[in-house]
């Protein structure tokens, strides 16, 4: 008897300049399964189901639907077979409410005129039956990267997709709103659609998939199912090699205050309300802090306050004793602090610049690259060569490929390389390792404590237990704006941080 897929992709090659992103790749998908699609930065992942979208026409081979060839030339032919997708970077227009963005392009109309009530009804009663709760007048900018996650879910169920392509969903999400998207992935299966679910997460795949496709550098290395195999083997397969997943360090050894933070006041970007209240705390060089918390509770405005991209209303913040309560982002560069940012692609990137422009944005002034004002071409290019393969940078074209095109992972690595290499006495690290695979996150992680080693301060935010666990030396968990606890990794666990994390406890407040 024949395998019920729904959908097929039989040798699909696609290639861009320089390089294979996808190399004779296949991947069945059977009707009203998790399918899970493991692989490294650039592997192909994002590529393959791009091609699947019709956002990409691959250069060889077919796409089967209920085993009928077909034909997807662009992303609307892919709603009209029922395929739909989440992207990991999303594809909302920032200044629409949820509703709109819903809608967009399958507006309900009835003699011209817009019928919005009938599908605010539509949206209401998807929201409520898959549990993803959203404020249908909400505006884009206006809400979490996990909220806006859940209206491109909803574009997906308004359209009535049953393929459902999920690429990186995770990648943003908090601890709680990865299980609520465990759930909801559980709830589609039983309602018979299929998911094609796209990662480098191992735990999740172990815990939600039925079968998973391992693709290395292009290319298929073959498909497993889950019940049948362990995380270690998957990473093998996926990297080539056995990877560690705790990290190596020594204990810190804290010397002087580097960043003080005193009683900080910063507003919040949505409300009139602070997002930071009256927050106090120290970094000492050679150690790890790490901010923790559940995203909305102030981490993202504290750190723009700290690094200039925000104004704060109160409070003072001192750089290895200079006040740099009101410095410019620019002097605080110069004084020292080095940002990986949460949101690589608005803070971190000039996206249509080349990779080696991006790698001296904050040095380009610096005698070494210029010479009167006229940058010297030849520096600039040995000094990004030599951070590309120091960090293993993957891009199509090295130097002069244009940040925009290469993958996301890589992308991270080239802001890491950056700000790492310009000697910082402070890194702020927001987030360093979201959307990195197992290979990377070990990479990412040696650098940072190798950073620490060297006698630097690291402030890390992270909303990945795991790594919070992992890398720190003090952990400082963040509620509503307020530091509600200070612990040690050693002595903590991941349930007590969770406690504080969901405001059911808190410590007193002589707890600095």
């Amino acid at each position: 008897m024949a395998e019920d897929f729904v959908i097929e992709m039989l040798h699909i090659t696609k290639e861009f300049p320089g390089i294979k992103a996808n190399d004779d790749v296949t991947l069945q998908l059977r009707r009203g399964e998790v399918h899970a699609l493991l692989g490294e930065n650039g592997a192909g992942k994002s590529t393959l189901m791009s091609v699947l979208f019709g956002l990409y026409q691959p250069e060889q081979g077919t796409i089967k639907k209920n085993g009928e060839e077909v034909r997807i030339k662009d992303p609307n032919d892919a709603n009209a077979l029922g395929i739909g997708m989440v992207h990991q970077h999303f594809k909302l227009v920032e200044c629409f409410s949820v509703l709109d963005n819903i809608m967009l392009g399958v507006e309900p109309c009835k003699a011209g005129f817009l019928q919005k009530s009938a599908a605010r009804k539509r949206v209401v009663e998807l929201s409520e039956k898959y549990g993803l709760r959203v404020d249908p007048d909400a505006l884009i900018s206006d809400i979490s990267v996990g909220m806006q996650q859940r209206v491109e879910i909803l574009k997906m169920l308004y359209r009535d997709n049953e393929i459902l392509i999920f690429d990186e969903p995770t990648a943003v999400l908090t601890p709680q709103e990865i299980d609520e998207l465990m759930e909801i992935m559980r709830g589609f299966k039983k309602e018979g659609k299929s998911i094609l679910f796209i990662t480098h997460k191992l735990n999740e795949i172990m815990a939600v998939a039925d079968r998973c496709t391992v693709l290395r550098k292009g290319k298929g290395i073959g498909t497993v199912e889950i019940a049948k195999t362990t995380k270690e083997e998957l990473s093998r397969m996926m990297v080539g090699r056995d990877v560690q997943f705790a990290v190596e360090k020594a204990p810190a050894k804290p010397g002087e205050p580097v960043l003080q933070v005193k009683d900080l006041k910063v507003p919040g970007r949505v409300h009139k309300k602070d997002a930071v209240r009256d927050v106090s705390f120290t970094v000492h060089a050679g150690e790890i802090v790490c901010l923790a918390g559940i995203e909305g509770n102030g981490q993202t405005e504290l750190v723009y306050g700290l690094t200039g991209l925000e104004k704060v209303t109160g409070g003072s913040l001192t750089l290895c004793g200079q006040d740099i309560t009101h410095a410019s982002i620019r002097q605080r560069s110069k004084d020292g602090m080095s940002h990986i940012p949460e949101d690589r692609h608005k803070h971190g990137l000039v996206l249509d610049y080349t990779l080696e422009k991006n790698l001296v944005l904050q040095r380009y002034w610096e005698p070494a690259f210029q010479n009167h004002g006229f940058i010297k071409q030849g520096e600039v290019r040995a000094y990004a060569d030599k951070l590309i393969e120091q960090y293993d940078v993957r891009s199509g074209q090295g130097s002069v490929t244009i940040a925009r095109s290469m993958s996301g992972g890589n992308q991270q690595k080239a802001i890491i390389a950056r700000e790492i290499d310009k000697d910082p006495k402070l890194l702020v690290a927001v987030q360093p390792t979201r959307g990195l695979d197992v290979g990377a996150i070990e990479y990412i992680h040696k650098q940072i404590v190798a950073e620490r080693d060297r006698g630097t301060a690291v402030l890390l935010v992270s909303l990945e237990l795991d790594e919070v666990m992992n890398l720190s030396d003090r952990i400082l968990v963040m509620y509503e704006g307020e530091i509600v606890g200070e612990f040690d990794p050693k002595t903590t666990t991941v349930e007590e941080l969770g406690l504080y994390m969901a405001g059911a406890k808190k410590q007193g407040k002589g707890a600095q």
